[in-house]
């Protein structure tokens, strides 16, 4: 579980990034976490990590505060940055170093996502292509079974056919015990994937819920026209006229867009800020 109570956080006092943030994030699912670039997605995840502290407030992972960076806390945590810079030695070299500080680390799980990633074991790290070494990552990260496992923009550097892989291989490795929150602004490579979705906007919270709470109360659907109608938080044209996101009035099922709940999100924050809560 992640916690955080009242938090504010910003790299000069006189400009915070975050002001009394507050949220929780429970075990058992997979969080989404979007926002535009400089909306402070990145930042978050280190308070997480314990890699920022911050300047008020408390925040708890599994119980730890992470600032301390206790090695009870560091073994059942695992962050991967946007940026990854991997040591000079092979794929098994490296396992072989890491594992150790990760008492669930299972080899032959780290063997067959490394398989399903189509990485050979025997390849040093620096003669692989990016998006190749933050497969070797993920691999690894989902192999220690960690609590939590957070990822900053894991499909950077990916193709199309490894983005699909790592939609199977992550909502497979989910367990009841486990939280995963991927950050990204690709918003299309967490569909069919995550189940809570995060929003952040201008360093605030605009939506934190789960995707069923979501198809609740907004519909996602094609309408002829959008033109003084009220009920509309986003549209877009289409070849059937519009597609938009809409209040929910008649409890209609639809399928969840992300994209365009990111973009109605971005466009009537406060409306949705109102019909969430």
């Amino acid at each position: 579980m992640i916690q955080f109570d009242s938090v504010s956080f910003g790299y000069s006092k006189r400009q915070p990034l975050f002001e009394n943030l507050s949220m929780q994030l429970m075990t058992g699912h997979i969080y989404g976490l979007l926002g535009k670039n400089g909306a402070g997605k990145s930042s978050l995840l280190r308070l997480m990590a314990g890699l920022l502290f911050p300047l008020k407030g408390k925040i708890e992972v599994n119980g730890y505060e992470p600032r301390q960076r206790l090695p009870a806390f560091l073994q059942d945590v695992f962050f991967i940055p946007e940026e990854i810079y991997l040591p000079s030695v092979t794929v098994d070299q490296y396992a072989g170093t890491y594992a150790p500080f990760y008492p669930r680390f299972d080899e032959s799980q780290f063997l067959r996502y490394l398989a399903e990633f189509d990485i050979p074991e025997g390849n040093k790290l620096t003669g692989m292509s990016f998006g190749q070494k933050k497969k070797v990552l993920m691999a690894f990260a989902l192999a220690t079974n960690t609590k939590v496992l957070i990822m900053d923009e894991p499909t950077n550097g990916l193709d199309i056919p490894s983005k699909s892989q790592f939609r199977k291989i992550v909502s497979a490795a989910l367990r009841p015990d486990c939280l995963i929150l991927l950050s990204t602004h690709q918003v299309r490579d967490l569909d069919h994937l995550i189940d809570h979705i995060i929003i952040l906007d201008n360093h605030k919270i605009v939506l934190q819920h789960s995707l069923e709470a979501v198809s609740e109360r907004l519909y996602f659907g094609t309408r002829p026209t959008v033109e003084n109608d009220a009920q509309v938080l986003y549209a877009e044209p289409s070849l059937r006229g519009y597609n938009a996101v809409t209040e929910n009035l008649e409890q209609e099922e639809s399928r969840v867009d992300l994209e365009q709940l990111f973009n109605a999100a971005m466009q009537n924050p406060a409306r949705i800020r109102e019909l969430f809560g």
